[in-house]
């Protein structure tokens, strides 16, 4: 096998799925919006380092991320937190506790800045669905039990 074929090879861009975008409304608190910034600004870095480089593959990626922040930014529909929430609602960071006596907190954040193991879920998850338009007091059939809502606060 020449060199020659094998250069060929290596130009060829990698063929990446776009990344899927949901249906759902875009709704972001202000530390989503300012997290999808911080991706667009951190894929145009890396699509300008490949481009400096010629790496196909990571203008490739970098390029695909780029075109998901900047259609995420397009539709983002920043929410903000109510300052005294009367209900669980987006940008509402809310605390639990479960028949089994284990309390629980978390913000109810976009899909974008959702991170369960830091206490933040999107609103489209099955325990914010759960939660929605129920008061301090008031019980909700939640993933993994009934749960009684005890503190309401908004998201920071």
């Amino acid at each position: 096998m020449s060199r020659a074929f094998v250069k060929e090879q290596d130009d060829v861009p990698e063929d990446l799925p776009e990344r899927p975008v949901s249906s759902n409304p875009n709704f972001v608190t202000a530390r989503g919006l300012g997290l999808i910034d911080a991706e667009i600004d951190s894929s145009r870095k890396l699509l300008a380092q490949g481009q400096h480089a010629q790496d196909k593959a990571a203008i490739s990626r970098a390029s695909r991320d780029l075109r998901y922040w900047t259609l995420r930014r397009s539709t983002a529909q920043l929410v903000e937190a109510a300052k005294t929430p009367a209900m669980v609602g987006f940008a509402t960071r809310v605390s639990i506790e479960r028949d089994d006596g284990r309390k629980q907190t978390f913000s109810i954040v976009g899909e974008d800045e959702a991170d369960p193991s830091n206490g933040l879920i999107a609103y489209t998850s099955p325990m914010a669905r759960a939660l929605m338009g129920k008061a301090v007091g008031e019980y909700a059939e939640a993933p993994g039990g009934e749960v009684e809502i005890t503190r309401l606060e908004p998201h920071t």
